[in-house]
């Protein structure tokens, strides 16, 4: 049945009147600047009642509209968060709030529509949700049948012919055809395939506009997206907003440290943006009344640079560096609030008497500590030592593949270790989604009764591969992670050589920690952060650097394992034009190349490893 873009405005407006949204008819910008004052006036009124006024004078509202025009549309999206102390005519000073981020229910919902803006072209928007008095809110309707992405499209020519002034407040974007519904953050330049379904905490998607409008659009809801859940990149100048599952993920673990002492995990597959989750986990945890410290703790020195990068980017100094166990220590007994580390690190500072007796006086304080990658270093003695030193932890993972019972190659698993899982979004939810490729299965037996890991079986395995490159990667459109079961730094070189050997046309190379460039406080803890083992010397990894110094002119070496490293991540991460890719990566494990993994530039090849 086709519905008119008119029947869906119309039945949006009642829906958010039900809903207890006041309807406000703005016909023009002139409209909307005199509603602004007065929504802006209602919001700020206690703040204008202690110097006995009720209202801006007219040169008082022109220099907040005049504050409110400045900079960039990532700058406004500050000032709309941020509390701005202004001069009133009589010389006194006010503190004026443009959104109540604390308290989020306690703003000003209005909904209005057909609003008309001159700019260079003239343009009316569908319906428009004002926060007290500022267009947040901008959703944009197409009649059933008609392709959502028309919807899209129609914003981004808004952005180049009309959006200007308070228009450049929106934070949040909502397309619909009635049948299907996506939200999208303020970010021109993020394209089509960053808009979302809204899901329920299951991830069984609300397409229905009526549906959507109920669970999104509810005051409360809304008012903690736009406080609480969208990001502010500061590397990249811009606004995200979590979707869904991330937001549900995130809920939860405040919820367990609010209301309880109970631990937790949360499991999201590879992909799903994890790094963001935890960045936004552990800014509002430490928020929270009563949290001394909020700490991300890696289980490898190899993701500690590039997961403090990250961090940086989403929030400048909201993480503090830490290279070595003595800044570790000045860094907890500092007022810093989240800080980065290792595993190895944190275990280091807390069973050497040299440092953990300069923490005596951390170890009582409430910390909150968020292990990424759960799965991996976290059942033997460092994580024990860890948790049996502070007296009033709480412990969250995140991990794509959790340990049970059935699976389970340690003593404990993860729910032992963790708790309760408090969220998951799976790989099959990924793939529905689209947030990441889907796998591409290719089976090859072989010869029979041949031993798995015989030298015959691998040469089989790895001219397979070969053969099919191009075909399995779309002539190179893909690069390549090839992965074996068995996590032996051995094994990975037995197949890197037969790899060589077969004169491949293909640029191959293999990555895995090197345990003799851990940092001599990691190496005291007595804890292997990788794979390698007394069998594998540095003249090995030296052999596998010196190849790969020979195919893209680079001069690697075992004393800078980090920075080569690096160089393979940019290679298979083919962010860089100028930047030749590495087409195949070998690895000793699944998981011991996890940068690569969680790239959506890798193809999973998952029928060719043995």
């Amino acid at each position: 049945m086709t519905q008119s873009e008119e029947i869906l405005e119309q039945g949006l407006i009642k829906t958010l009147t039900e809903m207890s949204y006041e309807y406000v008819s703005i016909k023009e910008e002139e409209n909307l600047l005199a509603n602004f004052k007065v929504q802006l006036e209602k919001h700020n009124h206690k703040e204008l009642a202690a110097h006995g006024r009720e209202h801006f004078t007219d040169k008082e509202f022109d220099k907040i509209l005049l504050y409110l025009e400045g900079g960039t549309r990532f700058e406004k999206a500050k000032k709309l968060r941020d509390l701005k102390n202004f001069q009133l005519e009589n010389g006194e000073r006010v503190w004026i709030e443009f959104i109540n981020k604390q308290h989020w229910c306690q703003n000003e919902f209005q909904v209005s529509n057909q609003i008309t803006v001159e700019g260079r072209k003239k343009c009316r928007y569908d319906v428009t949700i004002l926060i007290n008095g500022l267009p947040l809110v901008q959703i944009e309707l197409k009649k059933r049948g008609v392709e959502l992405k028309q919807a899209y499209n129609q914003i981004q020519r808004y952005h180049k012919t009309s959006f200007h002034g308070l228009f450049d407040y929106i934070q949040l974007f909502v397309i619909s055809n009635g049948v299907n519904t996506r939200y999208f953050a303020n970010n021109p330049n993020s394209g089509y395939k960053f808009t979302f379904n809204w899901t329920d905490a299951e991830n069984v998607p609300f397409n229905d506009l009526s549906k959507f409008a109920y669970f999104f659009f509810d005051k409360c809801n809304l008012g903690k997206m736009i406080s609480k859940y969208i990001v502010l990149h500061e590397g990249d100048k811009c606004l995200m907003v979590l979707r869904p599952y991330q937001f549900y993920a995130v809920e939860q673990i405040l919820d367990r440290v609010q209301n309880s002492n109970k631990n937790g995990y949360i499991w999201h597959t590879t992909g799903a943006g994890k790094t963001l989750t935890s960045f936004k986990a552990a800014q509002l945890v430490s928020e929270i009344d009563g949290i001394d410290k909020v700490m991300f703790v890696v289980d490898r020195h190899d993701l500690d640079t590039q997961t403090q990068s990250e961090y940086e980017a989403f929030e400048p100094g909201a993480v503090d560096n830490t290279d070595n166990t003595k800044e570790l220590i000045k860094r907890l007994r500092s007022d810093s609030k989240i800080i980065i580390t290792t595993i190895q690190k944190l275990n280091v500072a807390v069973t050497r008497e040299y440092y953990n007796k300069r923490l005596q006086g951390v170890r009582d304080q409430k910390v909150v500590m968020i292990f990424d990658e759960c799965h991996r270093s976290h059942f033997g003695e460092c994580h024990k030592n860890i948790v049996k030193f502070f007296n009033n932890l709480q412990i969250f993972g995140f991990t794509g593949t959790p340990i049970f019972a059935e699976n389970a190659k340690q003593e404990h698993t993860t729910a032992e270790v963790f708790g309760d899982c408090l969220h998951k979004y799976l790989i099959k939810d990924a793939i529905a989604d689209e947030n990441v490729l889907g796998f591409l299965v290719e089976y090859y037996k072989g010869q029979q009764n041949i031993d798995l890991f015989s030298e015959k079986r691998m040469t089989e395995i790895a001219q397979f591969i070969l053969n099919n490159f191009n075909k399995s990667t779309f002539d190179g459109e893909f690069n390549a992670l090839f992965a074996i079961q068995s996590v032996s730094v051995p094994m990975l070189l037995k197949y890197y050589k037969i790899f060589k050997s077969l004169n491949p046309k293909i640029k191959i190379g293999a990555v895995f920690t090197y345990a003799a460039n851990e940092s001599q406080d990691d190496a005291q803890t007595g804890m292997n952060q990788g794979f390698a083992d007394d069998k594998v010397t540095s003249d090995e990894l030296q052999a596998i650097m010196d190849d790969y110094n020979e195919m893209f002119n680079t001069a690697f070496t075992t004393e800078n394992f980090s920075a080569y490293y690096d160089d393979i991540n940019l290679r298979m991460k083919k962010k860089k034009p100028d930047m030749e890719p590495l087409d195949l990566l070998t690895a000793a494990g699944i998981q011991s190349y996890q940068p690569c993994a969680e790239r959506e530039e890798t193809l999973w090849q998952g029928g060719m490893f043995p």
